[in-house]
């Protein structure tokens, strides 16, 4: 069976993915809908083989699905047409730009639980439940991160613990 559909997708390939080109206009998308073409054929080959003209089987079903994705596009700018773009969203400020580099810059299983305790609100006990951490062990990396998201944004601690 693997040497039958070898010998057809080598016999074929050049064929189905130059006739998909000329309906997509893209090289990138023909070839994705030939590989995908050639995936359904493989998956039901033992069927496939069996017909008259399995390329054309082959072909069709990479026309449905160039079809598809030009069904696909024409919609998305239909909508865009009707609704517009999404309001322009400014730039990360500052603050955002240096939290993010420090945050980047803790070790993973610290910045897991500063993210989920400060960013998602989740409370200590929650956070050791989703990540099998014990209790303490979540309080510790919640004091290192702090420290060191401190440190890297150069932070006076005391200061910001007494805003808060």
């Amino acid at each position: 069976m693997t040497s039958d559909f070898e010998e057809f997708y080598q016999g074929t390939r050049h064929r189905l993915a130059a006739f998909l080109y000329a309906l997509t206009g893209d090289v990138g998308e023909a070839q994705d809908v030939a590989q995908e073409a050639y995936a359904r054929a493989w998956q039901h080959w033992s069927r496939v083989a069996s017909y008259e003209d399995p390329e054309a089987w082959v072909r069709m079903v990479g026309y449905r699905l160039a079809m598809n994705v030009w069904r696909k596009a024409t919609n998305r700018f239909r909508a865009y047409r009707r609704h517009g773009t999404s309001r322009d969203v400014d730039p990360p400020g500052e603050t955002t730009v240096l939290v993010r580099a420090a945050l980047r810059d803790l070790p993973d299983n610290e910045r897991l639980v500063v993210v989920l305790h400060y960013l998602l609100d989740l409370p200590v006990a929650e956070i050791s439940r989703q990540t099998g951490a014990p209790v303490n062990t979540v309080k510790t990396r919640l004091a290192r991160g702090r420290r060191r998201l401190a440190s890297l944004m150069n932070l006076d601690l005391a200061e910001e613990e007494s805003r808060a």
